[in-house]
C-alpha cells in the first residue's frame, strides 16, 4: 500500500484494441469474447424474447427493474438505526448524473416519519411581523413556485471519518447528502404577505413532527434563497422528506431544511434551541465550540470505484467518477490522482453547473493493474479549495462530528477491489 503508481493518460486507440483483441483478451466489462467463440446470450433466444411482458396497468407507480433490487438506502446498526434518531444513507456508488431519486434519498429523522394529513396541516407566520397568518396548503399553492436543484448534507456527513478511515464505502461516508430538483414557493414572499417588522432579524421554522424541530435562521438568508418547498424531481415530498411541506435552504446544513414545516417565528435574536447549542456545533481540540457554521464548504467524492464499487473488468480502460458540491457556488474544477496526491489530473466535468447542486465528474484512464490511492480534490467558485483531512485537523482536532470535508481516499489492490484509508 505504501508503493504508488502513476497511471497512463486515457487512449481511445488503446481502448478498441483491447476490445477487438485475440483468443483470451477482455474488454470493458470482461463481457466481449474473442472471435469464434460463440455467445450464447447473442445466439440463443432468451425467455424475455419469447413472449409477452407485463401491460401498461402491472404497476400503476413505476419501480426499478428486479435487477437493481440491490440499489437502496442502507443503515449502519451500530450508529443509528432506532425510531427516535435514525439515518439511512444514500447509495451514491450506484448513481450516475446529479440528481437523485426520490425513493434513494437519504433520510434523517429525530422522532420517526410523521404522517400529515394534508387537509389538516398548516403553516402559521407569526411573532415579530404586521399580521399574523396561517396558510392552508391550498393557500400556498396560489403563490408563485420556482424549480431549483440543490444539493441537502447533513452536517454529520463523513462526521465518523475525523478520528480516522471507519465505514467502509462512500455510500457510509459520504451518503447523508442527495440533489434533487425542488419545487416551492420562496420564503420572502410569505414574509412579505406577512409584514416583517423592522426589529425582525431571525426566523425560527419548526416542525410538525413529534421532534418539534426548530433552528433560528438569519433574516437575510430567509429573505434570499430559502423555499417552501412542496414537491421533489415533479412530485409531492415523500413522507420520510417532510410530505406534504419542508422548508429549502440552500447551501446550508440539512438540520435547518426543517421538515413537515408548520410555523415560522419571527424574531429580534436567534433562539440557541437545541440543535444550535448541545448538537450541530463544532468541538475544537480544547472543549470550545464553532456555533452558527450553517454553510456546507466545497466537498467531492469517488463514487466508483470505491469499496462497494470495485472494479471489475480488469485491466485496460477505466472510468473513475464521483461528485462535488458547494454551498457557496459551483464547482468549476476538480482535480483526481490515482497515485495519492503524487501527481493530480483535471477531471472532466458533466452535466449542468448549477449553484449549490451537485457537479458531476469523470477522469479516464488505462489501468496496467498495479495498486491505486484514488483521491478527489474540488474547487468552488469562490476559489476555495476543498482540504486534506490532515488540514482540518490541524485547526480543529478531532472531537468534532460535524463538517467534515477533507479529501477521501481509497486503496485499490491489484484484484480491483476498494477499502477506505488514510495516508499521511
Amino acid at each position: 500500500m505504501t508503493e504508488i503508481f502513476k497511471g497512463m493518460k486515457p487512449s481511445r486507440r488503446a481502448f478498441l484494441r483491447g476490445a477487438a483483441a485475440g483468443a483470451g483478451a477482455l474488454a470493458v466489462g470482461g463481457a466481449a469474447k474473442a472471435q469464434g467463440a460463440p455467445d450464447p446470450a447473442i445466439t440463443e433466444l432468451q425467455p424475455w424474447m419469447q413472449g409477452l411482458g407485463a401491460g401498461v396497468d402491472a404497476a400503476p407507480y413505476g419501480t426499478p427493474s428486479p435487477y437493481e433490487a440491490h440499489v437502496v438506502r442502507r443503515n449502519v446498526e451500530w450508529l443509528t438505526a432506532d425510531t427516535v434518531s435514525s439515518v439511512n444513507f444514500t447509495p451514491l456508488h450506484e448513481l450516475d448524473g446529479i440528481l437523485t431519486p426520490n425513493g434513494l434519498c437519504f433520510e434523517r429523522h429525530h422522532a420517526g416519519v410523521a404522517e400529515v394529513d394534508p387537509a389538516k396541516h398548516r403553516i402559521m407566520i407569526n411573532g415579530l411581523v404586521d399580521t399574523p397568518l396561517v396558510f392552508t396548503m391550498a393557500d400556498l399553492m396560489r403563490f408563485p413556485r420556482e424549480n431549483h436543484v440543490y444539493f441537502l448534507e447533513c452536517a454529520a456527513n463523513s462526521g465518523m471519518e475525523w478520528a480516522g478511515a471507519q465505514l467502509n464505502g462512500c455510500q457510509f461516508t459520504h451518503g447523508m447528502i442527495h440533489n434533487v430538483m425542488y419545487t416551492g414557493v420562496p420564503l420572502r414572499l410569505l414574509l412579505e404577505e406577512a409584514g416583517v417588522k423592522t426589529n425582525g432579524k431571525w426566523v425560527m421554522p419548526e416542525g410538525a413532527d413529534a421532534a418539534a424541530m426548530t433552528r433560528s435562521i438569519p433574516i437575510e438568508k430567509a429573505m434570499d434563497d430559502c423555499l417552501v418547498a412542496f414537491k421533489m424531481n415533479g412530485e409531492m415530498l415523500r413522507p420520510e422528506q417532510g410530505y406534504p411541506v419542508r422548508l429549502v435552504v440552500p447551501g446550508w446544513e440539512g438540520n435547518m431544511w426543517v421538515k413537515w414545516l408548520r410555523r415560522i417565528e419571527v424574531g429580534d435574536e436567534p433562539w440557541h434551541h437545541r440543535e444550535e447549542t448541545s448538537k450541530y456545533t463544532d468541538l475544537f481540540e480544547n472543549g470550545k465550540a464553532r456555533r452558527f457554521t450553517w454553510e456546507m464548504d466545497a466537498k467531492s467524492v469517488i463514487t466508483s470505484p470505491s469499496p462497494q464499487a470495485p472494479i471489475l473488468h480488469g485491466r485496460g480502460h477505466t472510468v473513475v467518477t464521483g461528485v462535488a458540491w458547494s454551498g457557496r457556488g459551483t464547482i468549476p474544477r476538480v482535480d483526481v490522482t490515482i497515485d495519492g496526491g503524487k501527481t493530480w489530473h483535471q477531471a472532466r466535468m458533466s452535466g449542468p453547473s448549477l449553484e449549490k447542486s451537485m457537479h458531476r465528474f469523470y477522469y479516464e484512464f488505462d489501468w496496467d493493474g498495479s495498486p491505486l490511492l484514488l483521491q478527489s480534490r474540488a474547487h468552488d467558485s469562490t476559489g476555495y479549495v476543498q482540504p486534506t483531512k490532515n488540514e482540518l485537523r490541524a485547526i480543529r482536532g478531532e472531537n468534532s462530528i460535524y463538517h467534515n470535508n477533507g479529501i477521501q481516499t481509497w486503496y485499490v489492490n491489484e484484484r480491483g477491489e476498494a477499502e477506505n484509508v488514510e495516508i499521511s
